[in-house]
């Protein structure tokens, strides 16, 4: 797994579009390099390590090393751009980063005892797929494991329900109690009982108006 968090880059000169098509062409994938305060580096990669590596869900939020001309940097992916219809990787976006400075990922989300809360009489539904989170690379988490087994039939689950790794936050809860996402929740199955009271409370007070 280590080896796919790795990669050989090269420094291109060749910039425009007529130049990364000519690398797509040669099973190339042109590439930018950015941040922490430094110029801009154009990179080209070779493609089938790229797309063998970015098929790992933890791709997207591993502290990737770039061998850059044989130095290595320490960045994020930040962006990827795929074609609209094959298994091409077009273009990559890597963002450096410092061991001391706090970076912005976004984890995938894992749920977990689904089946334990569904036997309560209700059908499980993901509301999101991932948390924007902050915290230094050393802590970024590989995924963010949710327990739904307490749901009950009715209820939702909050990021403010959930624990967080160790030296991790989320961007979303630090902007106040409004931005407090819904994660997950429990709901009846259709043509329950709790859905029929909801219909004849509806239609009970549209008779009352």
């Amino acid at each position: 797994m280590t080896d796919l968090f790795t990669l050989d880059a090269e420094v291109r000169t060749d910039l425009g579009k007529g130049a990364s098509r000519r690398l797509r062409h040669a099973e190339k994938v042109p590439a930018i390099l950015y941040g922490e305060g430094k110029e801009p580096v154009s990179l080209t990669l070779a493609h089938n390590k790229v797309y063998r590596a970015q098929q790992e869900e933890a791709f997207y939020s591993h502290v990737l090393t770039l061998n850059v001309d044989g130095k290595p940097v320490e960045c994020l992916i930040k962006d990827m751009q795929r074609h609209p219809f094959k298994q091409i990787i077009m273009h990559m976006d890597f963002m450096r980063i410092d061991a001391t400075h706090a970076v912005h990922v976004n984890a995938p989300v894992h749920f977990i005892n689904e089946g334990a809360a569904e036997k309560k009489g209700g059908k499980i539904a993901h509301l999101i797929n991932e948390i924007a989170v902050s915290c230094l690379p050393a802590n970024i988490p590989e995924f963010i494991e949710v327990d739904v087994a307490g749901l009950e039939v009715g209820q939702t689950l909050h990021l403010s329900d959930i624990t967080l790794p160790k030296g991790v936050t989320s961007d979303e809860l630090a902007k106040g109690e409004s931005h407090d996402q819904a994660v997950a929740s429990l709901n009846a199955p259709k043509g329950s009982s709790d859905e029929a009271d909801s219909d004849e409370a509806a239609e009970e007070t549209a008779t009352e108006e």
